[in-house]
């Protein structure tokens, strides 16, 4: 039998993505022929009034209308079902709807609440998305590479079984990069995924079909994964709350992707929400559920509850200190304009201390890290690719083919490497030693700073094909330290100003502000030639705007507990993300 081209291989994974979606019960509706750039109000024109309520609900608030009773949860399941095919008709972001295993489980889950008076779990009802390559039994995992299109999950990874028992209906998977190892979200199965704030930008990566099928609520809270920052770079392209735990924190058996044993740079499963308590309710649930006993590699670490809080009512602050920029590329104005009005809203309360953080070494940094993602010299990614005769995506080939620091290393060069990383996160922690003011009773540093405020990239969701620095995120994957994503605000044009003569550091630096300053040209130029066309073509225009709280390694509940206590102090984020509270 011939072999099939991957190009038929692609049109076939197509044609069962629209056939799942042409299942739903009713209809999805078309969506215009022509689209603006921002498209998040376009649901709202098509959905009923309660499909539109139930979608821009608040997790944990269609928890507890879920939990009394007031909503069922076929109701919330077919919501979120239409909204998701018209996230796909919108942003090109899933692979496949489940729709007849999705309403079977929420009637199961409605039956049980109607015997027994109460929910099934603390998740009981509630929709959940998953990327692709985090696997299903029986489903296709195919991890980004056309080769793999035929290879089927043999069992629901380890994550999902903890969710499922916890009560939740998982309804729809999303899109991911060739290879897994971009910042954005494009593969030669499905195409690129985009941002449903700015189509003309990207949607994030590596679990960027999460982040633009969250943006435009066809989920509140979904499953990625990060190794260089793939949680939080859809998180913050879309306005999203985005966790990178520590690692082995949270179970990932039953990945799929490539160099599966690989120990160096360790990926981790994180969530993705549209609230920062759908974030908690996601990591308390994985931790109760105690998976180092089926997953060895799992920490045996409980969920600690309201210690930062506890800590803040003795009298002692909240230190933050803030990385302006990583002296490697500065971010560009909106990003700086975030932080300074974060930083001055800190600055006004009493109960929180500022700094600002001086980065150490982060061009260092991602030397050993780029050195060591790809041990192998990227064989397997090669040979994926390479198998079905499918073309290299150009963020796969500057990861890979124009990256330097990818090569086959001896068993002696992983050594080497792993040595270096282990001497640079030793230094880093003598560098955050550092900010103590006082000593405990062993002698060793107290009342230190407590998370790091940064950027999450260098700019706003970056036009297609150009998100190529991935310092502001990979840097905590190489230290392993638990990093959150918070929405803050949007790119206004008006305000965000190109900063003229600016001299760039390097030739990375010099690249993100070729980036800055062509958009702005580019804008310029499509002003004038718009001819009074309605919808003025500005490439940032409506981007949100996001930062990341880091903290140190499994500090996980400190970060999270942080952030939560400055969005009381300061309420970020400061614009409308047309979320509301239930009113079932």
């Amino acid at each position: 039998m011939a072999k099939s081209s991957w190009e038929d291989i692609a049109a076939t994974a197509q044609e069962l993505r629209d056939a799942s979606i042409s299942r739903i019960d009713p209809p999805v509706p078309d969506v215009p022929r022509k689209l603006a750039n921002n498209v998040t109000n376009i649901p709202k024109q098509l959905l009923t009034p309660d499909e539109i309520l139930i979608t821009e609900t608040l997790p944990e608030d269609l928890l507890s209308s879920l939990a009394s009773g007031k909503i069922t949860s076929t109701a919330v399941v077919n919501a979120f079902l239409r909204r998701a095919g018209l996230a796909q008709k919108l942003t090109n972001c899933i692979t496949e709807l489940l729709p007849e295993e999705a309403l079977s489980r929420a009637k199961y889950l409605d039956d049980y609440y109607h015997e027994h008076g109460s929910p099934i779990g603390p998740l009981h009802g509630l929709p959940i998305s998953v990327k692709e390559h985090i696997g299903m039994k029986g489903k296709g995992l195919n991890a980004g590479f056309v080769s793999w299109w035929d290879h089927k999950g043999e069992e629901d990874a380890h994550v999902l079984r903890i969710l499922w028992r916890a009560g939740c209906v998982f309804y729809v998977r999303t899109t991911q990069p060739q290879t897994l190892m971009h910042l954005e979200t494009s593969n030669n199965l499905y195409g690129v995924t985009v941002n449903p704030f700015n189509r003309d930008l990207t949607s994030g990566g590596s679990s960027g079909g999460e982040g633009a099928l969250l943006g435009l609520r066809g989920s509140c809270l979904g499953i990625g994964s990060d190794i260089g920052g793939s949680v939080r770079s859809p998180a913050a392209n879309c306005g999203l709350y985005g966790f990178r735990p520590t690692s082995y924190r949270v179970p990932k058996r039953g990945w799929s992707s490539t160099m599966l044993g690989e120990e160096q740079i360790v990926a981790v499963t994180g969530p993705l929400s549209t609230s920062l308590e759908g974030i908690k309710l996601f990591m308390r649930t994985i931790i109760a559920a105690k998976p180092w006993l089926v997953e060895p590699s799992c920490l045996p670490l409980p969920w600690k509850n309201a210690e930062l809080e506890q800590s803040i009512a003795r009298g002692k602050k909240l230190k933050i200190a803030v990385l302006w920029s990583d002296d490697v590329v500065r971010p560009h104005p909106p990003i700086l304009r975030a932080l300074k009005e974060v930083v001055q809203k800190l600055e006004n309360v009493t109960t929180i201390e500022v700094t600002d953080w001086s980065p150490f070494n982060h061009d260092e940094a991602w030397e050993i890290i780029a050195s060591l993602y790809f041990p192998d010299g990227a064989q397997e990614e090669i040979n994926a690719i390479d198998a079905s005769g499918e073309p290299w995506r150009p963020l796969s080939k500057f990861i890979i083919q124009e990256n330097p620091h990818v090569k086959h290393l001896s068993v002696e060069e992983v050594w080497y490497w792993t040595s270096r990383r282990e001497e640079y996160r030793c230094k880093y922690a003598e560098h955050w030693n550092q900010t103590a003011t006082s000593t405990g009773p062993e002698g060793e540093p107290a009342d230190m700073v407590d998370v790091i405020l940064a950027p999450v990239g260098p700019g706003a969701a970056p036009p297609l094909d150009s998100a190529k620095y991935w310092g502001y995120t990979s840097q905590w994957n190489l230290l392993d330290y638990p990093a959150l994503v918070f929405p803050v605000s949007k790119v206004d044009p008006e305000v965000d100003k190109v900063e003229d003569g600016y001299n760039p550091m390097n030739e990375k630096d010099a690249f993100n502000y070729r980036l800055c300053k062509l958009t702005f040209l580019v804008t310029a130029l499509r002003y004038l030639y718009a001819n009074g066309c309605e919808d003025e073509p500005e490439v940032y225009r409506d981007a949100p705007i996001s930062l990341q709280l880091i903290g140190r390694r499994y500090e996980d509940e400190k970060v999270i507990e942080a952030l939560d206590y400055i969005k009381a102090q300061i309420g970020t984020p400061f614009y409308d993300l047309y979320l509301r509270s239930s009113s079932f």
